[in-house]
């Protein structure tokens, strides 16, 4: 089975896959403090109670992180404690089959050339990924399957904790949808400023970066993923289709092309 692991500033996601299907996956808080022995306690632990592996080991491991010193840790880890397990970091000099047209290449983040392989291979391009983290990213991939260009914009959940931190008044609110779009109280306020302002940021963004990508901009696929991407997706006119697997499953995808 492969162990595919994304590593965000955020949070960790875990796939274990058997052949193209996820048969398992956990998040986890990604921590930079953790040592390599720490993260081989968590990922033991976390193998050794699901049910779905049946004695079935690891034979492969996946691994992208957009936070260098947990990367270090991450490397170390599958040295000591996985050895004799064929591991995949994406990194310069791992084949992924996307070419990068950007200015510097090497600021790209990893994972947002792993989902753009991943959406290339569902989808077809052009598309447009909209990554729902820490930071709200998107993506542009040509219809060539390049990565042609990219928009970051402050995340759900960073956005709030910064409203409540700011406002005297203001608290953290359950992230949810409203009973309305004009609220009659504060927290139905704060959820109806976040769900649908945040689905009307989207929605702009994305009709901008299709008109630059395509001639005919409903030739662009638009695809969601990340943790905040439920509250949103309904909520979207731009929004073609949630994968919330899809950095995973692009892992997978760059460990066949580097290791067949």
């Amino acid at each position: 089975m492969l162990l595919a692991i994304d590593v965000g500033n955020t949070h960790t996601v875990l796939g274990l896959f058997e052949g193209e299907e996820v048969i398992e996956h956990w998040r986890i808080a990604t921590d930079a403090r953790r040592t390599a022995d720490e993260v081989a306690v968590v990922l033991q632990g976390l193998l050794a109670q699901s049910p779905l592996l049946k004695g079935a080991d690891v034979d492969g491991i996946a691994l992208c992180s957009t936070v260098p010193s947990v990367l270090n840790e991450m490397r170390e880890m599958c040295r000591r404690y996985y050895g004799d397990v064929t591991a995949v970091v994406v990194e310069p000099g791992v084949r992924t089959g996307v070419p990068v047209r950007m200015d510097n290449p090497k600021e790209v983040g990893s994972d947002r050339i792993v989902n753009a392989l991943a959406a290339i291979q569902l989808y077809g391009g052009p598309c447009i990924i909209v990554d729902f983290g820490t930071a709200t990213s998107f993506d542009a991939v040509s219809a060539k399957g390049e990565y042609v260009g990219a928009v970051t914009a402050p995340g759900i959940e960073i956005s709030v904790d910064a409203l409540a931190a700011a406002g005297a008044q203001l608290h953290k609110v359950e992230l949810i949808r409203p009973r309305s779009v004009i609220a009659k109280n504060t927290v139905e306020a704060l959820q109806s400023g976040i769900i649908y302002g945040f689905a009307g940021q989207v929605d702009g963004i994305v009709e901008r970066m299709a008109a630059e990508l395509a001639e005919d901009p409903d030739d662009v696929t638009v695809v969601a993923t990340g943790s905040a991407a439920p509250l949103v997706v309904s909520e979207s006119a731009s929004i073609d289709v949630h994968e919330p697997w899809l950095t995973l499953i692009g892992l997978r995808l760059i460990y066949h092309r580097n290791t067949m």
